[in-house]
């Protein structure tokens, strides 16, 4: 929930000359923070690349057997990750090998193939010999081309689809439509999300809006669909507000206020330590719906503050802003 989805790099291919670094200044004049993949057999050409990157350190793809010691010393060189493509396996091992001995530890493998089927069936050999057998040369992140493998950006995706679910750390592809790519991103977010880990939003002030110092405080819990959907309404409102997002560890309003994670003594400390004070000039606090029983021991917790009950139902909130003014 609230995750940004966008490509994590961007892949320039080396037509000769200049190109190459042109392109990758290019690149960091327009978003200087874009990781970015280098992607050539000419040692000098990468190197004038990586230099036109600065401190954004680029991935330089290339490395075969035979210009191992040149990538060797460009990695020396530039500080920067080299990537490795063999003819197949074996040669990919050997290389990667020959990288390992010169002192290379920061590697990217591509094992060559170029058809789904060899593509897969590498990927996992390289992660069961990885895995299993703790195989060094093979113990690296992989490289995987969609786009060198087909001409037709749908079968890409799909291609993409597969070796994203099978082992494949980075895909590359032709071009980044949005109705393509979204679906590659979410079975990304998908495989990689972890499950036991609860969403949540950082505890903090949120200003939605531009609030001022006359806009009304609310607070809720760090769940972080209830965080999109209250400042979604509070935003939808028109009302600037201040969104006091307290750490409940991911748990919602009720369960949390249950589990001793939403009580009035914590929720009075965090307010007293949150910096809200600074930023209004009045004193009023409005509470979830749902915590109206703990009003009491809040106004205790807090007795400069008045303490207000807001709705149940964050889509109530619009209607009840609209109407809200200070507490004399």
């Amino acid at each position: 929930v609230g995750v940004m989805m966008r490509n994590n790099l961007v892949a320039i291919k080396d037509k000769g000359g200049a190109s190459l670094a042109d392109m990758a200044k290019k690149v960091m004049e327009g978003a200087p923070q874009q990781a970015i993949i280098l992607m050539s057999d000419n040692v000098e050409n990468l190197k004038a690349g990586a230099e036109a990157c600065g401190d954004n350190k680029p991935l330089l793809y290339g490395a075969t057997g035979e210009n191992a010691d040149a990538f060797a010393g460009l990695a020396q060189d530039t500080g920067c990750a080299i990537g490795v493509k063999g003819k197949n396996l074996d040669d990919l091992v050997e290389t990667a090998d020959k990288l390992i001995a010169a002192g290379v530890k920061d590697m990217v493998i591509d094992t060559g193939a170029r058809t789904l089927k060899g593509a897969f069936e590498d990927n996992v050999v390289a992660r069961r010999a990885a895995v299993k057998d703790k195989f060094k040369a093979l113990g690296f992140p992989t490289i995987a081309f969609p786009c060198e493998m087909c001409d037709d950006l749908m079968m890409e995706a799909m291609i993409g689809s597969v070796l994203i679910a099978k082992y494949a750390g980075i895909t590359v592809f032709s071009d980044l439509q949005g109705d393509i790519l979204f679906p590659l991103l979410l079975e990304q977010l998908n495989i990689f999300t972890d499950p036991q880990r609860p969403m949540v939003v950082a505890e903090d002030i949120y200003p939605v809006t531009g609030p001022d110092e006359n806009s009304p405080v609310l607070i809720t819990c760090n769940f972080s669909l209830t965080y999109f959907i209250v400042s979604g309404e509070i935003e939808g409102s028109k009302v600037p507000s201040w969104l006091l997002i307290k750490d409940t560890e991911g748990l919602s309003v009720l369960t949390a206020w249950a589990a001793g994670k939403f009580g009035a003594d914590l929720i009075a400390m965090f307010v007293n330590k949150s910096g809200i004070l600074d930023k209004v000039k009045h004193r009023e606090l409005i509470i979830p719906g749902y915590l109206a029983t703990i009003k009491g021991e809040l106004e205790e917790e807090l007795p400069d503050w008045t303490i207000t009950i807001g709705p149940r139902e964050a889509g109530h909130l619009p209607a009840f802003l609209k109407e809200w003014k200070p507490a004399a």
